[in-house]
């Protein structure tokens, strides 16, 4: 088992500017927790919605295990995030009132060797913003390339 197993969502960080972040656990079935491990998740264009006062995350893809048989899962379902209820309705008020979205920014497994998701309460980016990203990112590459 990878001790350190961190999949990042590396376009969410681009597409939105993140206010606000939390760890959530993530509801699996036996098989998903196996791909989790072995590293087979893609984000895509996945995000959290909720449903009946509960945080779903929709459009995350689990590879199917190998070896799992019969028991195998579907690679692409909706899947129950696990947070507190004053989170919940913490965030459930800022998405309902300001325009924000909630959208996954990475899984990993903790030291107890459970799943969770880091979920971010972003608002999206216009292009002018986008393109400061780059020139910010370009200029610390530069200083960085001239300290080495």
């Amino acid at each position: 088992m990878p001790e350190n197993l961190y999949i990042k969502n590396r376009p969410a960080t681009f597409e939105y500017a993140i206010e606000d972040r939390l760890k959530a656990g993530i509801v699996l079935s036996g098989s998903e927790i196996k791909s989790v491990r072995n590293g087979k998740v893609s984000f895509g264009d996945s995000y959290c919605f909720f449903s009946n006062g509960e945080l779903w995350i929709k459009s995350l893809h689990i590879a199917e295990y190998v070896n799992a048989g019969y028991a195998s899962h579907a690679p692409v379902r909706d899947r129950k995030l696990l947070l507190t209820k004053k989170e919940l309705v913490k965030w459930q008020n800022k998405v309902k009132e300001k325009g924000f979205t909630i959208v996954p920014l990475s899984i990993f497994i903790n030291e107890k060797g459970y799943a969770k998701v880091e979920i971010g309460l972003g608002k999206g980016k216009k292009l002018h913003d986008k393109r400061e990203s780059i020139k910010s990112r370009d200029v610390e590459r530069e200083i960085k390339r001239y300290l080495k």
